[in-house]
């Protein structure tokens, strides 16, 4: 309900309207009421008392921004829109990138494991990450293949950096039982917030979009019809259109305006890594153990929850 509320408002409802206002309220509420349940719950699908600790707080914040950095989906919307390349093309433009974030997080993996260090690594990804968000403001209508790959790639080493160290950095500080619960919780919070940014970002980009609608119309001489085809929930929808503007002064003022809602998109996510940025510096360290501790899951017994002991019993295999 709050993502909806997030993607309907200022597009296809007004930010006053009952719907939009609802939908974010009551999805509010609903948040509370889970809040509520799981801290009564006896055995809860987020323990929340991971979130008492300080340095627990900041990974997850800093899962939270990782999850925020939506490069891998409107990279190739600016690259339909603004750089008019194919979808198959704005695909193999994008692979660099993900190249990038695959072979750093497998580098990271490897150092963690050899030197038991991560807090460096939150460091230097967290601040790769802020530093290539940021350079994505500066792309253009006009900005070079070249450039576009080289930035991606820096940006991808950052977001590669910050898969394995924020997990490693929750399992040291978490009791062995909670391992499994602080893991899925870190998981949770990242995909959320990867839901999160895309709406969010959405709706950025379609308000910037309509701002620019009147000087399409006004200034560039743009036909209404064809400027209102650029304004919405229909501008990402519309990239193939841009190609079928004949005066190219026109057709340029479109792609700039492609460029110019996408950099105020990037804009806002380069403060959310630094907010990310600025958890990392939170995190404490905990020395990584050499040694193994085995882990018992399964059910605990009554004795164990204050009750009579119910003894487990093993299956019996016939002897070979």
């Amino acid at each position: 309900m709050m993502l909806l509320g997030l993607d309907f408002g200022g597009v296809v409802y007004a930010w006053s309207s009952a719907k939009v206002i609802c939908l974010i309220v009551v999805g509010v509420c609903m948040l509370g009421a889970f809040i509520y349940s799981e801290k009564r719950a006896q055995q809860p699908l987020i323990p929340l008392a991971l979130f008492k600790d300080k340095s627990n707080m900041a990974v997850l914040t800093v899962a939270a921004v990782h999850g925020s950095m939506p490069a891998e989906y409107y990279m190739p919307l600016y690259l339909q829109s603004a750089k008019q390349r194919s979808p198959v093309m704005s695909g193999v433009l994008l692979i660099p990138l993900v190249v990038a974030t695959a072979l750093t997080g497998v580098v990271s993996g490897m150092v963690i494991h050899k030197t038991g260090r991560y807090k460096e690594l939150l460091w230097i990804g967290t601040a790769l990450l802020t530093a290539g968000a940021g350079s994505f403001i500066a792309f253009e209508a006009d900005s070079s293949i070249g450039q576009i790959i080289g930035l991606t790639i820096f940006f991808g080493l950052g977001s590669g950096m910050l898969f394995e160290a924020p997990l490693i950095a929750l399992q040291t500080s978490v009791k062995q039982q909670d391992i499994a619960t602080a893991t899925s919780t870190l998981n949770f919070v990242r995909v959320l917030f990867v839901a999160i940014s895309v709406i969010v970002g959405g709706t950025v980009f379609q308000n910037s979009m309509d701002q620019q609608s009147e000087h399409l119309v006004k200034v560039v001489g743009l036909s209404p019809s064809i400027a209102e085809e650029f304004t919405g929930n229909a501008a990402a929808a519309n990239v193939a259109l841009v190609a079928q503007i004949m005066d190219p002064v026109q057709q340029d003022a479109v792609k700039k305006a492609y460029a110019w809602a996408i950099r105020n998109m990037w804009i806002m996510f380069t403060g959310v890594a630094a907010i990310g940025l600025l958890a990392s510096m939170f995190v404490t360290t905990s020395k990584l153990d050499s040694d193994h501790v085995e882990t018992v899951t399964g059910i605990k017994s009554d004795k164990a929850r204050g009750g009579d002991d119910i003894e487990m019993i093993a299956p019996q295999h016939p002897a070979v």
